[in-house]
């Protein structure tokens, strides 16, 4: 607190001074929002640095500023406190204890602050200008907040006094730096990368062609963060008690930044026609997206998952919950919450599309946020979780996901909140692929493929413009007897009929590869190559093979079929051809 005691002066200010048998006054408050800014990681905030900066602080550390007065302050016969408000309240509506504060300024100095409670301190007294030291609790709500200091004699019997409003808005966020916050990390590193990085890479392509995009989250730009404070206040229905939890605060972005349920942030668009707006492609950052909709308070024209992904990512660093962009290649869409992916064919290799309405997605953009988690009653599901804005399932009657804890997708723990299922569907379901012939008769299993979904989950490396693998964190190697008892666990848990009909309906003597197809340029042929294997050491089988090649986009819709191509295969006990 040096840098601020050093410049303490007297306040010789315009005006009358006060007697001190009168009220004291306050001229001015001096927020020193350079200051705190620097002690709070605050200081890239472009409102810490307008032509009226506001401070921008964190919950949970105290934050110092200057009182001038009209006369020396008299420890002995007056007394100060400081009124705290959440925007949109103030003295005269009805209001919570988490949403206003009383805090009696200790005018001893002894006092010690803790991260607790509100509280305040005189810490130093020259001339008419107090040092005080305030700290907003940790457990505070996350918001813009104002401020009163009110002044009155200790020996008055009534309520008299005066009061001073300090004119700007003091904001408050999440701090991964204090112990005591639900979001602290403790890795230095860590922070910087997923709290201060205003820039990173997320990754598209697919999981035999990993590219790399350059991505600015911007979070630190003008009217960014005022714009995140709108999402929480007014945009959805977030309890505003809610705003200091920052478990709901996740799950209420993953709804708020895609426009389907609340007129959000973002439209989503996966069609060819962007008439109207930008094409998805064409956006390279979060803020331009958070400052269009600020101005208008009209959706964005138009998102695809990385875009989503990505102005996610930028409101939860604004706010001060760690987070990162992750990829998910050759993922999963499972829209009937069995845990699996299921396709369905006819008797002649068709898809029956009224029932193909799980997908495989080229690739799929989603979050992770870093925090506690107190809901789930264990220390075992802290850590990171994963949110998901771009809409897709519907969760709790809106389009949101999350969070749901990377820990508890990887031990199959699926009943934890939020959307444990469809996240484990995403990284580790097995791909089924059925026959139906009627609704009156029962599923044949034709294939299936348990090695496939959820490859190279990707997120840019700490520290260094790389890529780091992380897929090891959702789930155990491939193939192995840990990684599909835990499939099985999920299934049986699930008990979903489709989930019940896998588990019962097993044939894998006969087994179907095709050899992964590199890069092809546009205009050249494609050579693919399948292989059938007999895996009995006894049967032989007589193969009715269907063929059939289509086009698909990369969230795995169909668009149009280029061959089809039927014949027997005939294979002997351990043959393959």
């Amino acid at each position: 607190m040096g840098d601020v005691s050093s410049r303490l002066q007297g306040n010789d200010d315009e005006g009358q001074p006060g007697r001190p048998d009168e009220v004291v006054k306050v001229r001015s408050v001096d927020m020193y929002v350079t200051y705190n800014a620097e002690n709070h990681f605050t200081r890239g905030f472009a409102r810490t640095k307008s032509q009226n900066p506001a401070p921008v602080l964190r919950r949970g550390q105290s934050f110092t500023m200057v009182i001038n007065l009209n006369r020396p302050f008299n420890p002995s016969s007056d007394a100060l406190s400081l009124f705290f408000r959440l925007e949109g309240v103030d003295r005269a509506t009805p209001y919570s204890k988490e949403t206003v504060s009383l805090v009696p300024v200790d005018s001893t100095g002894a006092e010690a602050l803790t991260a607790g409670a509100w509280s305040a301190a005189i810490r130093k007294t020259e001339e008419k200008s107090l040092l005080v030291e305030v700290m907003a609790p940790v457990t505070c709500i996350v918001g813009s907040w104002y401020m009163d200091v009110d002044s009155k004699l200790r020996s008055a019997m009534d309520s008299s006094g005066s009061t001073y409003t300090y004119p700007d808005p003091l904001y408050i966020l999440f701090n991964p730096w204090s112990k005591d916050d639900t979001v602290y990390m403790e890795n230095a590193e860590g922070r910087f990368e997923y709290v201060l990085a205003h820039t990173g890479i997320i990754w598209r392509g697919s999981y035999n062609s990993l590219r790399p995009s350059p991505w600015k989250y911007g979070h630190f730009e003008e009217n960014v963060l005022d714009c995140c404070l709108h999402l929480l206040r007014n945009v959805g229905k977030l309890p505003v008690q809610d705003c200091a939890n920052p478990v709901l605060v996740a799950r209420h972005i993953s709804a708020v930044v895609n426009s389907s349920d609340d007129q959000g942030v973002l439209m989503g668009n996966w069609t060819s026609n962007f008439a109207g707006g930008v094409p998805p492609v064409s956006w390279t950052g979060s803020h331009p997206i958070l400052q269009q909709f600020f101005k208008t308070r009209k959706p964005v024209k138009y998102g695809q998952c990385w875009v989503f992904a990505g102005v996610t990512t930028a409101v939860c660093r604004a706010l001060g919950i760690p987070a990162r962009t992750v990829t998910n290649y050759y993922s999963a869409h499972d829209t009937h919450a069995s845990a699996t992916v299921d396709q369905f064919y006819d008797d002649q290799g068709k898809a029956v599309e009224k029932l193909n309405t799980d997908s495989i997605w080229n690739f799929h953009v989603w979050n992770e946020v870093w925090m506690k988690r107190p809901d789930l009653g264990k220390e075992e599901y802290d850590g990171w979780q994963v949110i998901d804005a771009t809409p897709q399932e519907m969760s709790g009657g809106i389009f949101s996901c999350g969070p749901a804890s990377v820990k508890a997708i990887k031990a199959g723990d699926l009943a934890k909140p939020y959307d444990c299922t469809f996240v484990f569907a995403e990284v580790n379901a097995d791909q089924i692929y059925w026959r139906y012939e009627s609704p009156r008769k029962p599923l044949k299993m034709l294939k299936k493929s348990t090695d496939k979904v959820g490859q190279h989950l990707s997120t840019k490396a700490v520290g260094r413009w790389d890529r780091e693998d992380i897929t090891h964190e959702y789930k155990f190697p491939e193939g192995t007897e840990r990684e599909r008892d835990i499939v099985l666990k999920a299934l049986r848990d699930n008990n979903h009929a489709y989930s019940r009909f896998y588990l019962n309906d097993s044939m894998d003597d006969v087994q179907f590869n095709i050899e992964p197809i590199k890069d092809v340029l546009v205009g050249s042929g494609i050579v693919v190559r399948a292989k059938a294997v007999n895996k009995s050491a006894s049967k032989r089988y007589a193969c009715k093979v269907i063929l059939r090649v289509e086009t698909v986009n990369y969230t795995g819709v169909t668009r149009r079929a280029l061959k089809h191509q039927n014949f027997t295969l005939n294979l002997q006990p351990g043959a393959g051809k």
